[in-house]
């Protein structure tokens, strides 16, 4: 898959793994903040991720992409994010 396709669908991915997901930790735990911490990251690096695509530094945008998607991906793995059964977007653990 060439580097412009790679961009294209991982920024795809990520949007639909955003919109995906719901925090996973109870409102009031200890573990909210983190669950908010991982969101927040995500959403910072999407933003860079097309930022970096807008001014044409696609391989800058596709390392950004990477760690919002990388994010995600880890907050629904340690469940403080839940992406559901997801396991198109999302690597779960069983």
């Amino acid at each position: 898959m060439s580097a412009p396709n790679l961009l294209d669908r991982y920024l795809r991915l990520t949007h639909e793994a955003l919109d995906r997901v719901r925090p996973g930790a109870p409102e009031r735990s200890f573990l909210r903040g983190a669950t908010d911490d991982f969101l927040a990251m995500a959403r910072a690096y999407l933003a860079d991720a097309e930022h970096f695509a807008a001014q044409g530094d696609r391989d800058r945008a596709l390392a950004a992409v990477s760690y919002a998607h990388g994010w995600l991906d880890a907050g629904v793995r340690l469940g403080i994010l839940d992406g559901g059964a997801d396991d198109q977007r999302f690597t779960l653990f069983r």
